[in-house]
């Protein structure tokens, strides 16, 4: 028995999905072993002047260094989100949202693993960030922020499109669904010319019964 279209669909999703965030991951964790093994800690390289620079920090905090201090916090809430994507992940069925997914998901395994293996501790470790772009922010970030920002830019975009989860438009599907309602509606409402038609004529009420007549 062959599997029908929604099951394809969201097999190609789930491959998506899985093949993105396996990506990102991976070239993630990849850069940070790089910079790690070849850049002492504080040092920076111009790679393009002011453009892209690569300065090697350490972050207790959230993404792009924010909310220093709070590294159990967000190592609680990251793998909040990677169980939630797992259990999530069966409703995708379209390519956007796999990609969406994926992105989100390599992203927060990245930073993951670097509070969780890391040190000062399990938990608290401190995430490896080393890509820095002073012309348009003066944060610090690394590949796993750029997956789960460039997953966020995504969902905005399919949010305002109205791209649900099985990569139809859901404004559009509401449209057409509302559509043949109304033309039916116009075909059964009565039309007052048939009505007219079928009214009785004042003059044939008026005349005489047949043999009324012949009475005495």
């Amino acid at each position: 028995m062959e599997p029908s279209a929604g099951t394809k669909k969201r097999s190609r999703a789930l491959i998506v999905l899985a093949l993105v965030a396996l990506g990102v991951y991976a070239l993630d964790q990849f850069s940070k072993y790089l910079v790690v093994a070849s850049m002492p800690e504080g040092s920076v390289i111009r790679v393009l002047n002011d453009l892209l620079q690569l300065h090697f920090v350490r972050n207790p905090g959230a993404a792009f260094s924010l909310a220093s201090g709070s590294t159990w916090i967000f190592s609680i809430i990251a793998a909040a989100v990677v169980v939630f994507i797992l259990w999530f992940a069966r409703r995708i069925h379209s390519f956007a949202w796999g990609l969406v997914f994926g992105l989100l998901l390599g992203g927060v395994l990245g930073n993951l693993t670097d509070r969780l293996l890391r040190e000062p501790g399990f938990g608290v470790g401190h995430v490896v960030d080393f890509i820095s772009t002073p012309w348009l922010m003066p944060a610090i970030y690394n590949v796993a922020d750029m997956g789960i920002v460039s997953s966020m830019v995504i969902f905005m975009i399919l949010t305002i499109r109205g791209i649900g989860l099985d990569g139809r438009k859901v404004l559009a599907e509401s449209k057409t669904t509302t559509t043949p309602t109304l033309k039916q509606a116009d075909a059964v409402t009565p039309d007052s010319s048939t009505s007219d038609s079928v009214t009785p004529d004042s003059s044939t009420s008026d005349r005489p019964t047949p043999g009324a007549e012949a009475r005495p």
